[in-house]
């Protein structure tokens, strides 16, 4: 029986040993979804803490995740899955999955494969012959050719397509719907002919829709256009919103207005954009191309600078009540990027509290119901405050009346990133939305 036969028969009867390494908002849904499906998973990890609460059949992802914690205690407690620092379980693995990080630096905005690259070598020193491997990490267009294959082959001393299986299947996930959207959404499966028959027989264990068949480049291109044209959207929307308030325009109301019209899909204006893709995968794509590029960065930088537009409103708001920034007590509501979540990665708040500092307010304090280091009763946290921040649309948050706390506070002024109140009568605050001209102080 042939290496390949042998691995499509293991896989198709389910007898595949499974390694994940990267046991984040990526490794941690998948080694559920696969252990779920009787397959023996090891999740594979190098920091200590996250090893250790996954061994003691907890998880770090907390927030409105549908049924995720549950399934990895379920999971843990019946064998099926366990978690490691070791990479010498790579060694008897049938198939296995990278899901690591994959940053820009934060200076010169290339890719910081540092995490890739070590996961690779690791892999590469325990890898056997007749492995499938898959790299489902977002990578900039070229990545597999000009890293993870030759690190693996070096480090090996095996060969791509003939000792070892090599694809890359990156991951189109939700936050707050993981565990759904991996099931229930197309994968691209970018290798050779070979490695991707067997990484389809995997899948489709798991995957209900479409698994489209491509190569490496195009697998990685796609990835990071999709979320791209994501944020490339979201920056239409955030400008439509500054102009909305230069002329005196709802872009709530001007945006129903417009997607009424055939082909248009404007997105939804906010406080920021955050998370662990569209912050970078943007700019993984630029990165692979020579040319100067001028629409997806400007998109990047409309975006980054919702977070001190918001700040600068809410000075705006105070200097009009006469307060003076620096005796100010602002309160942030929200630390996570996303609403019902504890993901704080590239959280537009951290932005937010920057610009706020450099305008000279002191006093600024961060609440937010899921957020580890964040967390209290918000309700006392805004006594005698001068301004309200929302940077999240926690449900927690929407759930707020504010004739309910109109007594609590020493300055009714409040500021909307995410139009939260959008529909309360405002009338007894200094209210701002973002994007409705019609809550924009007047500067006159």
């Amino acid at each position: 029986m042939s290496r390949t036969t042998s691995l499509q028969a293991a896989i198709a009867t389910k007898t595949a040993s499974v390694v994940v390494v990267g046991m984040g908002y990526v490794g941690l849904p998948v080694a559920c979804a696969f252990g779920a499906l009787h397959f023996s998973v090891t999740g594979l990890d190098c920091d200590e803490e996250r090893v250790q609460t996954l061994l003691q059949g907890r998880t770090f992802i907390h927030g409105k995740e549908p049924h995720l914690a549950e399934l990895w205690q379920g999971l843990f407690l019946a064998g099926q899955v366990t978690a490691t620092l070791d990479y010498s379980v790579c060694h008897t693995a049938d198939v296995i999955i990278v899901a690591v990080q994959t940053p820009v630096e934060s200076l010169s905005d290339k890719p910081d494969y540092s995490a890739l690259s070590s996961a690779i070598l690791s892999i590469g020193q325990q890898l056997k012959p007749g492995t499938l491997v898959i790299i489902e990490s977002t990578l900039a267009p070229g990545t597999m050719n000009q890293v993870v294959c030759p690190g693996l082959e070096t480090i090996s001393r095996l060969r791509n397509d003939e000792d070892f299986y090599l694809v890359h299947c990156p991951e189109r996930l939700t936050p707050g719907n993981l565990l759904r959207s991996l099931v229930t959404r197309p994968r691209v499966v970018g290798g050779s002919e070979e490695a991707t028959a067997l990484a389809q027989v995997f899948y489709k264990h798991l995957v209900i829709a479409k698994l489209d068949v491509t190569d490496w480049v195009t697998a990685e291109t796609v990835k990071v256009a999709e979320n791209a044209y994501r944020d490339v959207q979201i920056a239409f929307a955030n400008e439509l919103a500054m102009i909305c308030e230069a002329v005196g325009v709802d872009i709530w109301e001007a945006r129903q207005l417009i997607n009424k019209a055939p082909y248009r899909d404007v997105h939804l204006p906010g406080a920021g954009v955050g998370g662990g893709c569209l912050p970078k995968d943007p700019l993984l794509l630029v990165h692979s191309s020579a040319q100067h590029l001028r629409l997806i960065q400007a998109a990047r930088e409309v975006n980054d600078g919702m977070p001190g537009h918001i700040a600068d409103r809410a000075i705006e708001f105070l200097k009009r009540r006469g307060i003076d920034a620096k005796t100010a007590k602002v309160v942030v509501l929200g630390q996570a990027y996303l609403e019902n979540l504890s993901d704080d990665r590239n959280s537009p708040t951290c932005r937010l509290v920057t610009r706020l500092v450099c305008r000279g307010v002191d006093d600024v304090t961060v609440h937010d119901p899921y957020v580890e280091g964040y967390q209290g009763d918000w309700l006392e946290m805004i006594q005698g405050s001068d301004a309200l921040i929302v940077m999240v649309a926690h449900d927690t948050y929407k759930a707020i009346q504010l004739a309910d706390i109109l007594p609590h506070v020493a300055t009714p002024i409040l500021i909307d990133g995410r139009r939260v109140f959008g529909d309360q009568d405002t009338a007894k605050w200094d209210y701002y939305c973002v994007g409705d001209g019609n809550t924009v102080p007047d500067k006159t």
